[in-house]
């Protein structure tokens, strides 16, 4: 367990003596790292895994089978006002009443009333009204999809929902949820996983058992298909995971970082799943998301962020790291109290790629009084978590260095300067740049034993 604590001071303007902080959020993976990385499966492909073994590396303890064949139902559109069904080729309407009809080829504009004209006549259609395609799909607002629609009203609003068989519908899933151009094995361990997750997670209780986005998995229907990635699913047709007699939650997601995450680290109120630990990854370093920042951030704007307008005053971050070295817990303390919050939410605040980050602090503070010229003067800051951090000052327009900073174990220093005619100081790390300050400068000293004279005493003084 790793413990950052970041201080934020109080905020001032630029080259004041104290100016805002600047944090640094830097991280891996990208997604919840749960289950198979996806670039990993990749480079394992590529390095000659077979599907199955790749499955068994991400799932430990899990073992291939066969689920019987069936269909799923996939929410297309919810809370809708209106939706567009039609067909390049004649289709088919059965309602909630047991009505037929087959329809030429048309567009069918559709509202809550669920009117539509059937030979030259308004008909009031029964919900559910089902939409069958015939030798070509039916489409929803212009998109095709296999297998059938269906539209129930309520409270005003349409929801539309796609009836199709399981294998149709990991068609339009498994080039959404990976590039088609992969190896085939890589492909083949999605199918699997795609098909394993949609099984364990219907909802046979509800008018439908899974979303089309990522609260389930990205789907697109007829418009998503590649014959590679439909070779994929056909070459696995059936075949799942089963861990303990029952189909396995295969979560997956786009790159670890290096290692895969536990359940219950990412999620704490999850159930401790044997199958779904964290293990090595070592191919994820092909992902161009294996590591991903620096973010910079002034303490304002991570304020904003956050929607805690106290820490832009003067506060405490402080990051907890948990066994897969995500991060746990971030608390804010503030004069006002100590608040935590969840890191998915901490991320999702800060648009961040995962879990898996640390966060820097560059911080800089003048002296509280004028420097003698030419003297040396004291800046003390904060560099916490970021290589290599120096002391720059301005001159003209460049940034030189003209000190570097040996940060404690907490990140504080102390830097000695030379004040020169006084000037704009920084400190920086890693190319980003931090708070910036201006040292004032006394002004001369008058020698002592002398004084001031105007020109009448300076012309008595003065021989004629």
């Amino acid at each position: 367990m790793v413990v950052t604590a970041l201080v934020v001071g109080a905020l001032a303007s630029a080259a004041a003596a104290h100016a805002d902080p600047v944090f640094v959020v830097k991280g891996r993976g990208w997604g919840h790292g749960i289950g198979m990385g996806q670039y990993g499966a990749q480079g394992f492909a590529q390095q000659g895994w077979g599907h199955e073994r790749i499955l068994l590396h991400y799932y430990p303890g899990t073992r291939l089978g066969s689920a019987e064949p069936r269909q799923v139902r996939v929410l297309l559109a919810e809370s809708a006002k209106r939706v567009e069904i039609s067909s390049p080729r004649p289709f088919r309407i059965v309602d909630g009443a047991g009505r037929t009809a087959t329809l030429p080829a048309r567009k069918l504009a559709l509202g809550p009333g669920l009117v539509v004209k059937l030979r030259g006549k308004d008909v009031r259609l029964r919900a559910p009204v089902r939409f069958e395609g015939g030798a070509a799909p039916v489409a929803l607002d212009g998109k095709p999809y296999r297998g059938a629609l269906v539209v129930r009203a309520g409270g005003g609003s349409l929801t539309v929902v796609n009836h199709v068989t399981l294998e149709r519908y990991l068609n339009g899933v498994v080039p959404y949820e990976m590039p088609n151009h992969w190896h085939p094995e890589a492909l083949k361990a999605q199918a699997v996983v795609a098909r394993s997750y949609a099984l364990a997670t219907l909802a046979p209780k509800q008018h439908w058992d899974l979303y089309d986005d990522q609260r389930s998995q990205v789907y697109g229907g007829v418009a998503a298909e590649t014959p590679a990635t439909n070779r994929a699913v056909g070459a696995t047709a059936g075949r799942v995971l089963f861990h303990g007699g029952r189909i396995a939650t295969t979560f997956y997601h786009s790159t670890s970082g290096g290692r895969t995450a536990n359940v219950t680290d990412v999620w704490p109120r999850a159930e401790p799943v044997p199958y779904l630990r964290a293990v090595d990854d070592p191919h994820d370093r092909r992902s161009p998301h294996h590591t991903w920042g620096p973010v910079r951030l002034t303490g304002a704007q991570l304020a904003a962020r956050l929607g805690a307008p106290a820490l832009a005053r003067a506060a405490d971050l402080t990051v907890t790291r948990n066994a897969s070295d995500r991060v746990a817990q971030v608390r804010v303390r503030t004069p006002q109290g100590t608040r935590a919050v969840d890191p998915t939410e901490f991320r999702r605040a800060l648009e961040l790629r995962s879990t898996w980050f640390q966060v820097g602090v560059l911080d800089l503070r003048a002296p509280g009084t004028k420097a003698e010229r030419g003297e040396p003067v004291e800046l003390r800051g904060i560099a916490r978590n970021l290589e290599a951090p120096v002391i720059q000052r301005r001159d003209g327009g460049t940034w030189r260095q003209v000190a570097r900073v040996r940060p404690g174990a907490d990140g504080a220093f102390t830097v000695s300067v030379r004040a020169g005619d006084g000037g704009v100081f920084r400190v920086a790390a890693e190319r980003i740049a931090g708070p910036e300050v201006r040292v004032e400068v006394a002004a001369a000293r008058k020698p002592a034993g002398y004084r001031a004279l105007d020109a009448a005493a300076l012309a008595r003084l003065l021989p004629e």
